[in-house]
């Protein structure tokens, strides 16, 4: 058992059941997880964008929230101006440079629903 970086949008889809749910799962496996502290922010705002839409899915929400405690997700701090840096070489958000940075520090795969940060990672 390896271990894996995870971003914010291929978490949401496996704890809010979106149609990618099914390829982060298999991609994810039985790893385990690490990403930047940043993490259950992000994760957190798109929680609060599914309960603002569906406000009569407010429960069912914020229990699939909580579910993500589950995957026991490691949090850890990043290096903010190597972030900056590699943000600004790749043309990605600081947002998307932390979780590119820590896969590189860290030497693992990056798990990504997001094209523009796994072009990145596979550069």
């Amino acid at each position: 058992m390896g271990s894996k970086v995870v971003d914010a949008p291929a978490l949401a889809a496996l704890a809010f059941g979106e149609p990618a749910a099914a390829a982060v799962a298999s991609r994810l496996g039985g790893d385990s997880l690490v990403a930047p502290s940043l993490l259950w922010y992000e994760v957190g705002n798109v929680c609060v964008l599914k309960m603002r839409a569906h406000p009569a899915e407010r429960d069912r929400i914020l229990e699939a929230l909580q579910m993500l405690d589950h995957l026991g997700v490691k949090t850890v701090d990043v290096e903010p101006v190597a972030v900056v840096q590699l943000a600004d070489a790749t043309g990605l958000t600081a947002y998307d440079a932390a979780y590119l940075w820590l896969a590189r520090h860290l030497r693992l795969p990056l798990v990504t629903l997001d094209e523009r940060l796994a072009e990145a990672w596979e550069a």
